[in-house]
């Protein structure tokens, strides 16, 4: 994982003591979920914090009780960054004083306690009396800090700053982007499964129940030497089924994820068969005009013809789409694991791709003269000439005479772009600049 290039700090502590605030804080985003309910962080979240020209990797975690079985699978994801870590912020509340739980918790640190240091979260408006009971556990010092309030932050970063390796003389000089990826899908469809199976390791919880995830989880995945950001997302459930709080800053957060990824991968339950829902969320990655890849999951269960079933449905349901190649896979086997690297990076050449002006004005001369454009009111309709303005989505100018064009017409174009230079599954922009 990438996050192995840069130290790594891990953000423990029992359930809702402010480790997603003061994550969000170093990351100077809000990428966590933040509400003031307990358990609401379950996964790993990982992001970078940048402090006097040096950077670590933080990693949040679900709060937890060492005491609890019902928590474990929490427990385990915690575990695991506690393993991973190079430092560990061990958070407790202030207002709460030192609880038994903290005590267990640190009880569990103590055989690396030399990698532990002890964050006092919430000490707004304390006095210095509220800390005392803490060093009861015996470690000093305390970095007492309120995350929300931005308050003795750069105290616990300068403490962290000396551990921190100085950057490479040509570490940030040219970084680099990662094709971002993002996992959509209705509850329950194996969405973090396929990241777990990408890893190779349990990184996400995963679960039986719907909705284990509650927040969009970014990964660094790497796949023949070449690396990926995937972020995982909460299932997204029907507008009237979704439960206001936490589900419903899930949903936002995963509609977020796709504003900034590059490829949204759909994940369907192939024996669920292709829903309305799937098709609502077809029509949201069209909208944030991100490239589109659909993934049949579970297709070690489908009977003989479930491959041509969905096929005909998948026509059916999005003749916008149509011709589209459907990926079969397994998340929980592994199958066709690869088809789907190799479909990320056509897609994303293509998403990226730019087509020079005089290739792209020979394409349209034949398509005006296949279908030359309709008259408006008795008055032609003229296009002089395209040029590609953008990537990313690719971007194309079209100089006209007049912008008021049929949306039949505009969809023939479309059409024409998308055949002659294999943009299936990519979002493309036309724009109409009349010509001065």
């Amino acid at each position: 994982m990438d996050s192995l290039l840069r130290p790594v700090i891990a953000l423990v502590g029992r359930q809702n003591v402010g480790k997603s605030t003061l994550f969000n804080k170093l990351i100077k985003k809000r990428k966590a979920i933040v509400l003031d309910l307990p358990g609401v962080t379950r996964d790993r979240n990982e992001g970078i914090c940048s402090y006097r020209d040096r950077s670590f990797t933080v990693i949040d975690t679900g709060g937890f009780d060492p005491d609890q079985n019902d928590t474990s699978l929490v427990r385990i994801q915690a575990e695991k960054a506690i393993a991973l870590s190079n430092r560990i912020l061990f958070v407790m509340d202030a207002r709460a004083g030192l609880t038994p739980v903290d005590e267990a918790i640190y009880d569990t640190l103590r055989p690396v306690a030399s990698r532990v240091d002890l964050v006092i979260n919430k000490t707004e408006g304390t006095g210095i009396q509220n800390l005392n009971e803490f060093y009861k556990l015996g470690h000093i010092p305390l970095y007492p800090i309120s995350a929300e309030h931005n308050l003795g932050l750069t105290d616990l970063l300068d403490a962290i700053y000396p551990s921190l390796p100085a950057p490479a003389s040509n570490e940030s000089a040219n970084p680099k982007v990662l094709p971002k990826i993002v996992v959509m899908g209705r509850p329950n469809a194996g969405k973090s499964t396929l990241i777990n199976t990408l890893l190779h390791e349990e990184r996400l919880v995963v679960s039986d129940i719907p909705g284990t995830t509650r927040d969009s989880i970014d990964t660094t995945v790497t796949y023949k030497k070449k690396k990926y950001l995937f972020i995982d997302t909460a299932g997204i459930r029907k507008r009237g089924k979704v439960v206001h709080g936490v589900e419903q800053y899930s949903v936002a957060r995963a509609k977020e994820a796709l504003d900034r990824a590059d490829i949204a991968l759909l994940l369907v339950d192939g024996v669920a068969g292709i829903t309305d829902q799937d098709v609502r969320l077809i029509g949201a990655i069209s909208d944030a005009r991100r490239a589109f890849i659909p993934l049949m999951n579970k297709s070690d269960l489908l009977e003989s013809d479930g491959k041509a079933r969905l096929q005909n449905q998948f026509d059916l349901l999005c003749p916008f789409l149509k011709g589209e190649t459907l990926l079969y896979i397994s998340g929980k086997t592994g199958t066709g694991i690869s088809s789907i690297f190799k479909r990320i990076e056509l897609v994303y050449e293509r998403f990226s791709a730019r087509v020079g002006t005089s290739e792209l004005n020979a394409f349209f001369e034949r398509a005006l003269e296949t279908y030359p454009p309709p008259s408006i009111r008795g008055r032609r309709v003229k296009i002089y000439y395209v040029t590609q303005a953008a990537t990313a989505p690719p971007t194309f100018v079209f100089f006209v005479n007049t912008v008021d064009i049929p949306r039949h017409y505009m969809h023939y174009l479309e059409n024409r772009l998308r055949e002659a230079f294999g943009l299936m599954g990519i979002p493309i922009q036309i724009k109409l600049r009349p010509k001065t």
